[in-house]
């Protein structure tokens, strides 16, 4: 029986500001016995950044037991901690990041932080590479202005990341609140659709919506096929899994 009642797969952007609809945001919801649709805001229109928070605080907070899946980095490299002093403690890394990099606030673009004046005492080296980002060979989240790259959208996303963890009880963050989590709570995780969609065809799908509707397809069939439970026990010694807990880990890579 699956554990969850639906998987929404997320394909996020870090494009323009948070107010602004954007055609790179595409969520898709898959459930038991169907295929993954395609879910768009009530005005019919492209998601933004700010009108997907809302949904999914709503949709989480009221709705059944739901794994999601975001494509964008959930953490930052050990490098990028060490180099700046920070406390080895997810959250408390988040605290400090959406306080250099406000990316939820009005009008603030990715861009513009990056290019102000005195820029923002935080930053990265695109060879700055989180464990798991070596093992799925993916970019950087410090690697900006590349195919692949997924900088903008985790500077973009991890500020939400972070509201979305107050927003919401039992909200299971994976891996930092624990790899086994609890059964009857939502679970929020990193995804990474390159692992998978090169499966599916794309029947007419532009590539962010494949993105999330591969995402909300492959959760659904590992969750059906009891496959879940190892994809949250990754196989990593003590030490790597020391590391994940700071950084973060792709759900799916075992």
């Amino acid at each position: 029986m699956p554990r969850f009642a639906r998987h929404l797969g997320i394909d996020y952007s870090g494009a323009a500001t948070p107010e602004t609809g954007l055609t790179g945001l595409r969520v898709y919801e898959a459930v038991p016995g169907g295929e993954p649709v395609e879910i768009r805001p009530a005005d019919g229109r492209h998601w933004s950044r700010h009108g997907l928070a809302l949904w999914l605080e709503a949709e989480l907070r009221a709705g059944p037991p739901t794994l999601v899946a975001i494509d964008h980095a959930f953490g930052l490299p050990l490098a990028y901690v060490e180099t700046h002093g920070l406390a080895p403690d997810w959250r408390s890394v988040m605290e400090d990041f959406a306080r250099h990099w406000p990316t939820d606030q009005p009008g603030a673009r990715v861009a513009d932080l990056r290019q102000a004046a005195g820029g923002c005492r935080r930053s990265g080296e695109a060879r700055w590479r989180r464990l798991c980002d070596r093992r799925a060979r993916a970019k950087s989240p410090f690697h900006f202005g590349v195919p692949g790259s997924v900088a903008s959208s985790t500077h973009a996303g991890l500020p939400w990341l972070r509201q979305l963890c107050g927003a919401v009880p039992r909200l299971h963050v994976w891996p930092f609140d624990g790899w086994q989590p609890p059964e009857g709570v939502s679970v929020l995780a990193e995804g990474y659709p390159s692992q998978w969609n090169r499966e599916g065809v794309r029947d007419g799908r532009t590539p962010d919506q494949h993105d999330a509707w591969t995402l909300a397809k492959v959760l659904l069939a590992a969750d059906a096929e009891g496959r879940l439970d190892g994809w949250f026990e990754p196989v990593l010694s003590a030490e790597e899994r020391a590391v994940a807990q700071v950084e973060g880990w792709i759900l799916g890579l075992v």
